[in-house]
């Protein structure tokens, strides 16, 4: 008689199920539409192929498309074993490496067979009607556990040089998996290596909820000097309506974009002479200098003081800090060089001092703090900076201002003892939740934890992280409203870190503000304040920032608004246009009434007819749109056309002015 497993559910409930029960057993023991539904299951918290045997009594959780996150990962893990096994049957020779699932789809890297031009945008149809195919046929997907040998034997036998690589470099102590797309071993049977766990078979996944969308070239294991493959991308989803909603995103996101818009109202441009640098057009720059006076505003009343920091220091600094050995990679570097008087470069010695252009502001900060002897009463220091920074971002990593390699911080760094670490966090929460508020985003805050690789204690660690949490408990933000979450091995090698990630309008995420707490960068670079009882004590250093970098802010500002930017934040917020020109007089004394009035316009005056005006500056995203013609001039008044409302508004000049007047002022000031 077989021994029998205590199989405990997570209602309270226990079966009794024999040696070699799978959890897909237990589904059908409890119902067939149990069965049906399931698509994994959870063995004492790991996630496994519901057709794996217990090993013992265990807690088990099945899976099924209510669990929304785990059940998409399956799916697109799948719909890429089946992107793989459609291009082989569709070119045999084609060689297959990694196919892993990204937050919304997935992707496989191939390499076309020896004769054939690299897989394009052109053959993605037949691959996904072959995918269809698959998908229809409703293959099982079967595990089983081979050796390396077998593995290496395999992939070398089939020509599949990258994955013979790849296997021989696999721990021969552990087991490896495959899984077929088919009977195991049968004729015509599909197989990949692979960790799992995937669905029950290929019909798990509805044939109608993905789409393939791009190719682009990618390096085998990410190096450039290794073979060029093809990287095939695909968005895959549980059903249609979800595909569609995600293709739908796109294409509003499409129409967001801050490059397209940026190009359009006329703000930026970026160019190779300068990679990764924006060259910020008047209108562009408005913009900027409007959100620098916001924030100087914001942290003045909140007591920081504002410093500048040199944009280039000694390497020195940068390894008693711990960010050469950390972040070299990511900085320009120089040398410290001897000028040539007779004009043929700089002279570099081979034992020159070498200088970095600075990533961060945080080193530059603590030798600020630490001129003159600082005593525990005037603790917090709190120091502001618009600090420039640069990073040596790869160039296929650079997008627009998302991802730049100079940029601006809203940095500032609070000197502070142990005492006035929670006080200092939730007034910074406190701050951060009113700025976020006047630009109408809502927010979740996450607590990024201690990554693998760290510098400081245990202790310190702990203590770091329980304060930061307890700063959000007290401000009243660890709540399931504000998206509360511990993300762990996510902070930053020298401290934990709070994180608010802004959510858009139309759903996608945005990861701007942090704090982090830091004892380990005043140890290293020997800050210290004079305490009550006359020795010197180490501060603690918070790392902050509200907008991120003043770049990407602006980015996401302009595509969560599609252009559409607050008045008080658009670049001209009114154009006061003629209908014809016995009315150019009258629209010169509103232009000089509401420039008086401190509001951004501009006149046009152009022999044109009011629709082309009309257009062109709707085009720009301009707010408000004053049209006059002989009535108005004769009138006093204008008719108002605002952006985004399809009828017109006709009042007096005056009126107008203190309506636009509100509108043009920061909300901070009204």
């Amino acid at each position: 008689m077989s021994e029998m497993f205590k199989i405990s559910l997570p209602d309270g409930s226990v079966r009794e199920m024999p040696e070699g029960a799978t959890p897909l057993d237990v589904a059908a023991a409890i119902g067939p539409g149990l069965a049906k539904a399931a698509l994994a299951a959870r063995i004492d918290g790991e996630l496994v192929d519901l057709t794996r045997p217990f090993q013992g009594d265990a807690q088990l959780a099945l899976v099924t498309a209510k669990d929304e996150a785990e059940a998409l990962d399956l799916a697109r893990h799948d719909y890429a074993h089946v992107l793989a096994e459609a291009v082989q049957a569709l070119w045999p020779g084609t060689q297959i490496t990694f196919g892993p699932s990204t937050d919304d789809g997935f992707y496989y890297d191939v390499m076309a067979p020896a004769g054939r031009a690299p897989f394009s945008m052109d053959d993605l149809p037949a691959i996904e009607e072959k995918m269809r195919e698959i998908i229809k046929a409703d293959k099982p997907l079967v595990r089983e556990v081979w050796t390396r040998e077998q593995l290496i034997a395999k992939w070398t036998a089939e020509g599949e040089t990258f994955k013979a690589e790849w296997a021989a470099e696999l721990p021969g102590d552990e087991d490896l998996t495959v899984y077929w797309s088919g009977q195991p071993h049968s004729e015509g049977a599909w197989l990949d290596m692979c960790r799992g766990p995937h669905l029950p078979s290929t019909g798990k996944l509805d044939p109608t909820a993905f789409k393939l969308m791009r190719v682009a070239g990618a390096y085998w294991r990410g190096d450039q000097k290794n073979a060029q493959l093809t990287r095939i991308y695909g968005t895959g989803w549980l059903n249609k309506k979800q595909l569609n909603a995600h293709l739908t995103r796109l294409e509003e996101a499409a129409k967001r974009d801050h490059r397209k818009l940026g190009g359009e109202m006329d703000l930026f441009h970026l160019q190779q002479e300068a990679h990764g640098s924006v060259f910020w057009h008047p209108n562009g720059f408005t913009i900027y200098r409007a959100l620098e006076d916001y924030m100087r505003r914001a942290i003045h009343g909140a007591g920081y003081q504002e410093v500048k920091t040199p944009q280039v220091m000694d390497a020195r600094q940068w390894e008693q800090s711990g960010h050469w050995g950390k972040y070299r990679e990511n900085m320009f570097v120089i040398p410290d060089e001897t000028p040539n008087t007779e004009d043929e470069g700089p002279i570099v010695s081979d034992d020159a001092d070498w200088m970095a252009l600075k990533p961060m502001n945080c080193p530059a900060h603590v030798l600020i703090f630490r001129q003159g002897i600082t005593s525990y009463r005037e603790l917090p220091i709190r120091l502001y900076e618009n600090g420039c920074c640069h990073r040596n971002e790869p160039h296929g990593a650079l997008h627009g201002l998302m991802r730049v390699r100079q940029f601006t911080q809203d940095d500032a760094h609070i000197f502070c003892r142990e005492d006035q670490i929670v006080a200092e966090v939730r007034a910074f929460c406190e701050l951060a939740d009113k700025i976020y508020k006047d630009f109408g985003f809502t927010y979740s805050i996450k607590l990024a934890l201690r990554p693998e690789k760290r510098f400081g204690t245990e202790e310190m660690w702990d203590k770091a992280e329980d304060e930061l949490r307890n700063a959000v408990i007290e401000a009243g933000l660890a709540t399931e409203e504000y998206g509360w979450e511990e993300l762990p091995g996510e902070g930053a090698f020298y401290a934990p870190k709070l994180e608010w990630h802004l959510t858009d309008a139309i759903g996608r995420t945005w990861q701007v503000g942090t704090i982090q707490s830091d004892r380990v960068l005043p140890e290293r670079l020997d800050a210290a304040y004079i305490g009550e009882d006359g020795a010197k004590h180490r501060p603690v250093m918070l790392h902050r920032a509200i907008f991120g970098s003043y770049e990407r802010f602006i980015g996401i500002l302009i595509e969560h608004f599609a252009g559409r930017l607050p008045v008080w934040l658009a670049p001209v917020q009114a154009v006061v246009a003629t209908i014809i020109s016995d009315a150019d007089d009258y629209a010169k004394e509103a232009v000089a009434k509401l420039k008086a009035a401190g509001i951004r316009v501009e006149a046009d005056l152009r022999n044109e007819k009011i629709n082309y005006k009309v257009r062109e500056h709707s085009l720009a995203k301009v707010p408000h749109l004053l049209v006059v013609g002989a009535r108005e001039a004769e009138e006093g008044t204008v008719a108002i056309r605002t952006l985004g409302e399809k009828d017109q508004k006709v009042m007096p000049l005056d009126e107008a002015i203190a309506m636009l007047r509100e509108a043009a002022t920061a909300p901070d000031l009204r």
